[in-house]
């Protein structure tokens, strides 16, 4: 993994903490966005850790170019990085950027040491990850702010209703164990319909699955 912060003396006090969890590897460290996009495309890192204010490029920049469009000079066969925005900031404006830019999670800097590990974990394995003190604040305000008045047609044409169901309790912020315990299903069979959504919406993983039923009315 790769860690993104213009303060010398935090990037070396997360390689430590990281570093210290034997599943987890630290292989660069950046001082701005523009060094963490040149390092990304040079070592491709599982996971970056990435601040949002930076000199030169900031985070979010950094982001999108790293996750939003192919690099043109990547291996088309090689995966992208997922993103771990990590800030002293809890601003909506930061967390909807951050996700629009194609974050796979956002936890602030006053976050446990475990919660750090366990928040690389996640988004190393494709699911998505709000610190917990801004989500309830943050999808409430994004359904006032960006619901439509009724489902889109387009958005509901390609999903079974069970997908359908299970899009809304991702969107409500379950895991795949309490999505399974919602509906009486087994864990695999959930774990299969959330590969269905992804899949048939064109959608990157459980955060823009989140962003995209409340963008669509399909929760509220």
């Amino acid at each position: 993994m790769l860690i993104a912060d213009d303060q010398v003396m935090i990037r070396d006090g997360l390689a430590a903490l990281l570093s210290s969890d034997p599943g987890i590897e630290v292989i660069g460290q950046a001082g701005n966005g523009r060094e963490a996009v040149e390092m990304a495309r040079r070592l491709d890192p599982d996971v970056i850790v990435m601040d949002i204010r930076m000199p030169e490029m900031d985070g979010l920049a950094a982001t999108a170019e790293l996750v939003g469009a192919p690099d043109p000079d990547a291996d088309p066969a090689g995966a992208r990085p997922k993103v771990l925005v990590l800030t002293t900031f809890d601003l909506d404006e930061y967390v909807y950027e951050a996700l629009g830019s194609g974050a796979s999670g956002f936890l602030l800097k006053d976050a446990s040491a475990a919660d750090l590990v366990n928040g690389v974990r996640v988004v190393a394995a494709g699911d998505a990850l709000l610190a917990p003190s801004i989500t309830r604040r943050l999808i409430g305000d994004f359904a006032r702010r960006r619901r439509h008045q009724r489902p889109s047609p387009k958005a509901t044409a390609a999903l079974t209703p069970r997908e359908l169901d299970v899009l809304r309790l991702i969107a409500r912020g379950l895991s795949n164990a309490e999505i399974a315990g919602e509906l009486v299903l087994a864990e695999q069979t959930v774990k299969t319909h959330v590969g269905h959504v992804l899949t048939k919406l064109a959608l990157r993983d459980r955060t823009q699955a989140v962003v995209y039923a409340y963008e669509n009315g399909l929760v509220g």
